[in-house]
């Protein structure tokens, strides 16, 4: 008699919950709050009135903890984003996409051939297009040259090329200590005692310090991250820039939908599916533009400024 009494009182609550969550005057969330608050309520008054020897009780404490654990997972871990469908099928394994991608890289020589593959001959008509598109965002009431970042830098080649002209300070970040190395000792010159900090970092892994930043660049990078630690990782950059920053991301663009590299452990994705992460990250997109005079063979990059 008692556990239908229970049975009744727990309808009874639920019934006056979906009243609560279907009221057209609630602001946007409340409905979700009002459901979590009303279960927390009904299931701890159910507590006092229940044997806690009993079986039942038993039953109903590990379902009320499976059942909240899923539940405050989704309502409270905001915002969050899964993995697009279609990278869900191409990533099968989060931890084994990184570690083959480490490994990947561990075995590239630190040089500029390294750096752009078989495609070196093209570096000077990246720079080029990097430095005009970086340019749309410096200057009076735009973003100042005081110290930028270097995402995936690899040696430099980026940091050389186009951001060490124009700023006073820079710091990079790279997974790979033999990059940074040979970076600071070799290929900077004297322009390596303008780095603050070499990070050797994943970038799912970095949180850059708060209001740093004028600029922060991500060149060949995004593509080493899923659409979460993405996402996670423009939110903390967004975090990073000082007054009128932008976030620069330069990368592969896949004709349609994603394609997954097995060699280098990379992801390309549709620049849409790309605009997407980058409007749930919280970021406004300030300009996109492709990168004119590569190949036909290469396929599509875009560079994509926001803030």
């Amino acid at each position: 008699m008692d556990t239908a009494l229970d049975t009744d009182k727990a309808r009874m609550s639920l019934e006056d919950t979906n009243r609560a969550v279907v009221s057209p005057s609630a602001p946007p969330n409340m409905e979700f709050q009002a459901l979590h608050q009303a279960h927390r309520d009904r299931w701890k008054n159910t507590d006092v009135s229940m044997c806690r020897h009993s079986l039942s009780f038993h039953l109903h404490h590990s379902l009320r903890m499976e059942f909240f654990a899923s539940f405050l997972y989704l309502l409270e871990q905001i915002p969050l984003v899964k993995l697009f469908a279609v990278t869900c099928e191409k990533i099968k394994g989060e931890k084994y996409f990184y570690y083959k991608a480490q490994q990947f890289y561990e075995d590239v020589e630190p040089s500029e051939e390294g750096m752009m593959g078989d495609f070196v001959e093209i570096s000077h008509i990246d720079l080029e297009g990097s430095r005009n598109f970086l340019s749309r965002f410096i200057g009076p009431g735009k973003a100042d040259t005081k110290c930028a970042l270097d995402c995936g830098c690899g040696i430099g080649r980026v940091s050389k090329g186009v951001l060490l002209p124009i700023f006073e300070t820079m710091e990079m970040c790279d997974m790979i200590e033999a990059f940074l190395l040979h970076a600071h000792e070799e290929y900077l010159g004297d322009d390596a005692d303008r780095i603050e900090t070499y990070y050797c970092y994943n970038l799912q892994e970095l949180t850059p310090p708060s209001r740093k930043y004028d600029v922060v660049w991500m060149q060949w990078c995004a593509c080493h991250l899923t659409d979460r630690d993405l996402m996670q990782f423009l939110m903390r950059c967004k975090k990073s820039l000082r007054p009128n920053g932008v976030i620069i991301i330069k990368d592969n663009m896949a004709r349609k939908g994603c394609k997954l590299d097995p060699i280098d452990s990379s992801i390309i994705r549709h620049l849409d599916i790309m605009k997407d992460i980058i409007f749930k990250a919280g970021l406004k997109v300030l300009a996109v533009e492709k990168q004119e005079g590569f190949p036909d063979a290469i396929v599509p990059v875009w560079m994509i400024a926001m803030q």
